[in-house]
């Protein structure tokens, strides 16, 4: 019964932590390319496709935090 309980808070936590730094830098990252395409609407269309590739690159950290707690909760 504890280690049920164990498995599941540590998941949690896990998953929890993992998330929070790839959705504050996702939301840094759309937050100056917006502001980069504002100043320069010409750009737009560099700043984009690269935009998109580090969102994609941050968003996989998280990715690996639930296959982590899915590891937790069921390995």
């Amino acid at each position: 019964m504890e280690l049920e309980a164990a498995k599941m808070i540590g998941a949690g936590i896990a998953i929890g932590l993992g998330a929070i730094g790839p959705g504050i830098g996702e939301g840094i990252a759309a937050s100056k390319a917006l502001e980069a395409i504002g100043r320069n609407p010409e750009a737009a269309g560099k700043i984009t496709p690269l935009m998109f590739v580090s969102m994609a690159i941050a968003e996989s950290t998280a990715i690996y935090a639930l296959v982590i707690s899915l590891i937790i909760l069921f390995g």
